[in-house]
């Protein structure tokens, strides 16, 4: 029952937060109200800011078993879609980004400071490192000419001869998540937290590099972990962004709420219990077919530690 509340609770605040155009005077008013995230209540304008619910505390001694698991969520499955979809220039009730540009423009603007290079979260990246991870200018050998000539090159000359290699929006087509499943023995439950949460996408430092032959050097394609996000930390500013309904634009969904109902397709790549405790591809490798099944035996597994929790 405490579940299905707050569960409730969560739509609650969604259906009453909702934007509409039905109470703007003008189509630029409400344009304005969405990009503050404010609404119209007779003659005031209200914020429309939610407050996501809290977790609450865990002590250790109420951690009756756990698992730590990492995932793959491939965006081009059609479950995972909501994750990629971006429509920012429609008329409808919410303005929706894909969650990597959410976490991108977050993580820029300083709203999120908890970014980290890679999975274990031990080194924070700046503004300015993340830029770096995800664009490489290159200028044309003309340019490198005409600067060390001396002469300062035009606006125009800089434009035709430099090459700009960006990771964006369209191009992350793979998330990852990290999270951990305990079972919580006062409340005789399985749960879930997640913990971090990552973008994959081509690496902009071998775009554009080219062998001997003139062909683009192998690994172009490779996509690489842009940056790991510390979940928890990221909770408000995802808890105010909202996913693409196309069966109710009027029924608000937060990317907060999708991932911790896990609504979503993912495949385990790295789990606590594996052997070794590392990652699938290193104790299996070179056999897919393998992987797949090895990922699915460790989602067995984590039903199978609430079914032990009730045997005696």
């Amino acid at each position: 029952m405490k579940k299905y509340i707050s569960s409730l609770m969560v739509l609650v605040s969604g259906f009453a937060f909702s934007q509409t155009i039905l109470n703007a005077s003008s189509p630029e008013e409400f344009r304005k109200m969405r990009a503050e995230n404010t609404r119209k209540v007779g003659d005031s304008v209200v914020s429309n800011k939610v407050t996501p619910l809290e977790y609450g505390y865990v002590d250790e001694k109420d951690i009756l078993k756990s698992m730590f698991v990492w995932e793959i969520i491939d965006l081009n499955d059609k479950i995972n879609q909501p994750f990629y979809y971006d429509n920012v220039n429609g008329l409808q009730s919410k303005t929706t980004r894909s969650l990597y540009q959410i976490l991108l423009d977050a993580a820029m603007g300083g709203q999120i400071e908890e970014v980290y290079d890679d999975e274990n979260f031990s080194t924070k990246l700046s503004p300015e490192q993340i830029k770096a991870r995800l664009q490489k200018v290159v200028a044309s050998d003309v340019l490198v000419d005409i600067i060390a000539s001396g002469r300062k090159p035009t606006e125009q000359e800089i434009k035709e001869n430099t090459d700009i290699f960006e990771t964006t929006s369209e191009k992350v087509k793979v998330l990852k998540m990290m999270g951990m499943w305990f079972i919580d023995k006062r409340d005789g439950q399985l749960k879930y937290r997640p913990l971090g949460i990552a973008a994959m996408g081509p690496d902009p430092a071998v775009q554009g590099v080219y062998d001997a032959e003139g062909k683009p050097i192998a690994g172009k394609d490779e996509l690489i972990d842009l940056f790991w996000v510390y979940y928890p930390k990221a909770r408000d500013i995802l808890a105010n962004n909202y996913v693409y309904n196309r069966k109710n634009s009027s029924a608000d969904l937060s990317f907060d709420d999708l991932i911790n109902a896990r609504r979503f397709s993912s495949v385990i790549y790295k789990s606590s219990s594996g052997m070794g405790d590392g990652a699938i591809k290193d104790y299996i490798p070179n056999d897919a077919e393998e992987q797949l099944e090895e990922s699915d035996r460790i989602k067995a597994q984590i039903l199978q530690m609430e079914n032990d929790m009730w045997n005696y």
